[in-house]
């Protein structure tokens, strides 16, 4: 059979934002369906169907707005979100369509358009070329799929209990170090230079070239006190910088912590990377005055104890939570002297040192088992299955 490019079948319809939503399932509403709906099948919004893009169970849905352009998922029956669209294909089946979507993932999110909030390209997908074979062969190669990617999940699902336990002895770790300090308790207000954070700049500010200040927004934070900026590296222009968020200005050893989630928790230490960096309005900023390590602050801040006590003071709507500046600056840690701080730190390292190190051998795992789920997509629409 000849190849044939996508858009000669295809059917696409955008979603559209409801004129009138609520989070109770009134008479008459049908469920909104967004990306956490048809990711995670959980649905917290309810939509008037009037003059909305309705969707049944099973329909192939496709990201079309954000960081997860491009992303595939099958709908639950309700009014379309207005970052989603529904896509059909003339001559296959749902889920032979499915799979060949999922199989142009890496290609639809990397070509994104623009330097603002990424869009899906339409002309890549209508270009994108397949075989369309008699239904009889789509649900051969369909079930051929769905087999590998069985034996592939089950290992996935070990992968990622291995995560759990080494997030578990983490916070085993943190909770000695931290619980039972013979040590003067003390705000952070008093141990650092003015705590703050940061805020949105103009959009034309904003730019994905390396030619200005590296911008660090949430994603870019961790759990294990690194920076990670090789996810969607962002950079603001030097007036920005210097003017609108000069209050913000972010120097190596800073410590960042997210105050917008969930996730809760995640810190991290700014490196030497580049003299200077600026943060988002979802991160805060400490800088630690002479008595405090910012490592041991870093730890502090990461340890759950401490982060369900911020979450108790925090605004929390629809399970989310914000926190404040003045939760950050009120926040009291014990402050052993500088020399013991050191030893405290040291000690965490050496008993992380071998946690991390698993980490990452499983994170690489991980890695590889998206790779191979991408080679048995290649394969299977390329006549290899």
């Amino acid at each position: 059979m000849e190849l044939i490019t996508l858009g000669s079948i295809m059917s696409m319809k955008k979603g559209k934002k409801p004129k009138v939503m609520s989070r109770v399932n009134k008479s008459g509403y049908v469920p909104y369906v967004d990306i956490k709906a048809f990711e995670d099948r959980i649905i917290d919004n309810y939509a008037d169907p009037e003059d909305c893009l309705l969707c049944e169970d099973g329909d192939i849905l496709i990201v079309c707005d954000g960081s997860r352009s491009g992303l595939v998922g099958k709908a639950i029956a309700g009014a379309v979100g207005s970052t989603l669209a529904v896509i059909s294909a003339k001559g296959c089946s749902n889920d032979y369509l499915y799979y060949f979507l999922q199989s142009l993932y890496t290609m639809l999110n990397t070509k994104k358009k623009g330097t603002g909030t990424p869009h899906l390209n339409p002309e890549i997908l209508k270009n994108a070329k397949l075989v369309v074979p008699p239904l009889p062969e789509q649900k051969r190669i369909v079930s051929r799929i769905e087999e590998l990617f069985s034996q592939l999940d089950a290992s996935v699902a070990d992968l990622q209990a291995a995560k759990k336990r080494l997030k578990v002895y983490r916070q085993a770790v943190l909770k000695e170090a931290f619980e039972g300090i013979d040590a003067p308790i003390k705000r952070l207000e008093d141990l650092c230079y003015f705590i703050t954070k940061g805020t949105t700049p103009p959009k034309t500010s904003i730019t994905n070239s390396d030619t200005g200040i590296p911008f660090i927004k949430v994603y870019n934070l961790t759990f294990n006190n690194t920076l990670d900026f090789s996810i969607d590296p962002t950079f603001i222009d030097e007036d920005t910088h210097r003017g609108f968020l000069s209050r913000s200005i972010t120097l190596p050893g800073d410590v960042l912590m997210n105050i917008v989630g969930p996730p809760m928790g995640k810190v991290s230490i700014v490196p030497d990377t580049y003299p200077e960096w600026n943060i988002n309005q979802a991160i805060v900023r400490f800088r630690c005055l002479d008595d405090l390590d910012n490592k041991y602050l870093a730890y502090y801040l990461g340890y759950v104890g401490t982060v369900e006590k911020m979450k108790s003071k925090a605004k929390a709507t629809a399970g989310q939570f914000n926190l404040t500046l003045e939760i950050c600056r009120n926040l009291t840690i014990p402050v052993p002297s500088y020399s013991q701080q050191e030893e405290i730190v040291t000690e965490i390292e050496s008993r992380l040192s071998v946690c991390d190190s698993i980490e990452q051998t499983v994170d690489t795992a991980l890695q590889q088992a998206e790779a191979l789920r991408q080679s048995i997509l290649k394969q299977a629409f390329e006549g290899g299955l």
